[in-house]
């Protein structure tokens, strides 16, 4: 913890998150460490998709991502909804929105060196 952080009014409960919020989180970052997640959540965060149309944007084959709406699905990040005969995948929640455009955005930064938010 650094001094500037007691300046910013947190409370004690965003200081210390629980044993289950850190579990849950980590499980998240995990799932989003494999790059092939990630551009599925980056395409799921802005519209919904069934599975033949995002394997076509990512140029990826079919089966392998089923196989990772299947984890996403699993760790909560992603939601489903019938249409007909089809599928359709998005990111579960404005959290999860904001998580995949922050990691990005952040990442953008780091490659460009374009100056830090405060």
């Amino acid at each position: 913890m650094y001094a500037r952080d007691n300046d910013s009014g947190a409370t004690s409960s965003q200081e210390q998150p629980s044993s289950a919020q850190v579990e849950t989180a980590v499980e998240a970052f995990r799932m989003l460490s494999d790059a092939t997640r990630l551009r599925l959540m980056w395409l799921l965060s802005s519209s919904e998709y069934d599975v033949g149309s995002l394997a076509q944007a990512l140029d990826v084959a079919r089966p392998s991502v089923s196989q990772h709406l299947a984890k996403l699905r699993l760790a909560g990040l992603v939601e489903t909804r019938r249409e007909g005969r089809r599928v359709l995948y998005r990111a579960r929640d404005s959290h999860v929105r904001a998580l995949i455009h922050e990691a990005l955005f952040h990442a953008d930064h780091e490659l460009s060196g374009a100056p830090r938010h405060n």
